[in-house]
């Protein structure tokens, strides 16, 4: 790296702090008859949950990969909590949920450096507590998306180069879908498509994305010869796997926005999908002949907490039981089918969250109710075929574009900034060769 490339980010972060120092204050909007301190209390413990799924994650990851590449995975995810947290501020917020331009996006000058957030009525559909409060809860959405692709890229992408395909992917990619599907004027949203928690705007945007990332950067040298990698550490993920269990009640709870039986219904069906789903991938792999393993019960868990993300607000819970069943048993047999081909999507990340935000989406369409959330709508279970489509059609938007701008980003980073290690780094181990550490 030329010392202008790692000169940059210090002084880009260095401009950045000192022009906010010159953003003028404003006074606190006036909440009295406004704000509801329940919601506000668990809205703040949600928010905290789910930026426990990032480090969580960084475990679930770290765990799997190879013993030399353990810090450098772990890193790559967790390093988002703060690049993240930044963007959001300067104008990462106003792109998600600014105001729309044609339902397309938002202006990103909204909230420019969060300038007058604090004296800002509540959010359209957070009418009980402060805007502010609202923002740090999607900001921890937004810290999780791109730190999902890792699994795909990892040992064998450069760290910096990781960090810059962070950032264009969280302008061009996750912010318009964001504004698509939860701004009162969002494309999707208007268009009747339901996305209670995530689905599209966070698992099938990085799953896509992942898969993208997998053929750009090409195959390791320990794929093309077929070398087996044996997993870091099981206990690292089994790890992973109960913090993002744990704070997936924030991720999939906390997008009531409110303390309310809604939370408690998204509360209930996040754990049974999950549980369903853990034992689902079990079983069917003993079904198979292959051994019940604590690695397949882990992922099996984190598949039914994606599918059933979109779906937590809208479904019951004898539908949260069949969601994560099936969406084990189908991310289960797209792993087997992506191990056949030449996809080097290291950790699956494609399989388990992009067809598991997939299949969550369309059980949306198929299961949801008006009974559990009269704010949504009846799925084609209960003679909603006209929403199903929708559902449908929102999906397959999602999925087009997250795969072209992916394949733009990924394109785009590697001009700025070659993705790829060297054959010697990739050899060597990334912990070592991107960081100087070693587990």
């Amino acid at each position: 790296m030329n010392k202008f490339s790692s000169s940059a980010p210090f002084y880009l972060l260095g401009f950045v702090s000192l022009a906010g120092l010159f953003v003028p204050l404003v006074s606190d909007f006036d909440g009295a008859g406004v704000y509801n301190q329940a919601d506000m209390s668990w809205v703040l413990i949600s928010s905290a949950l789910v930026l426990l799924m990032t480090p969580g994650l960084a475990f679930f990851y770290g765990g799997m990969v190879s013993k030399k590449n353990v810090i450098s995975t772990m890193l790559q995810s967790f390093i988002a909590t703060g690049l993240i947290s930044v963007l959001w501020l300067v104008f990462g917020f106003g792109l998600a949920f600014g105001d729309s331009f044609h339902g397309f996006i938002g202006n990103p000058a909204a909230f420019l450096f969060m300038q007058g957030i604090n004296g800002h009525a509540p959010w359209t559909f957070a009418p009980t507590i402060p805007l502010l409060l609202f923002a740090l809860f999607q900001l921890k959405f937004a810290i999780i998306a791109p730190a999902l692709v890792v699994g795909a890229t990892a040992e064998r992408i450069k760290f910096t180069s990781y960090v810059l395909f962070m950032i264009l992917f969280s302008v061009l990619i996750y912010a318009p879908i964001a504004h698509w599907t939860w701004h009162p004027e969002g494309l999707l949203l208007k268009m009747g498509v339901l996305d209670f928690a995530g689905g599209t705007v966070v698992h099938i945007s990085a799953g896509c994305a992942a898969l993208v990332g997998a053929i750009v950067l090409k195959r390791r040298k320990v794929h093309l010869n077929k070398e087996e990698v044996k997993p870091a550490r099981i206990t690292y993920v089994l790890l992973g796997t109960g913090l993002l269990w744990f704070g997936w009640f924030g991720f999939n709870g906390g997008s009531a926005l409110s303390a309310s039986s809604l939370a408690v219904d998204a509360f209930a069906n996040t754990n049974v999908a999950s549980a369903a789903a853990g034992l689902s991938w079990i079983f069917f792999d003993a079904r198979g002949g292959r051994k019940p393993s604590a690695l397949g019960f882990c992922i099996g868990a984190v598949v039914g907490l994606v599918a059933i993300t979109p779906a937590a607000g809208f479904v019951g819970l004898p539908q949260s039981c069949f969601i994560g069943f099936i969406s084990a048993i189908i991310s289960n047999l797209a792993v087997h089918w992506k191990s056949k081909t030449g996809i080097d999507d290291t950790l699956d990340v494609f399989p388990c969250h992009g067809v598991g935000g997939i299949t969550g989406m369309i059980c949306t369409g198929i299961f949801a109710s008006k009974d559990i959330n009269p704010a949504g709508a009846d799925g084609l279970f209960y003679g909603g075929t006209h929403f199903f489509l929708v559902q449908c059609l929102g999906c397959i938007i999602v999925v087009v574009f997250s795969l072209a701008m992916s394949f733009v980003v990924f394109k785009l980073t590697d001009l700025i900034h070659p993705m790829r290690v060297s054959e010697k780094e990739e050899e060597e181990g990334l912990d070592v060769s991107q960081h100087d550490e070693k587990l």
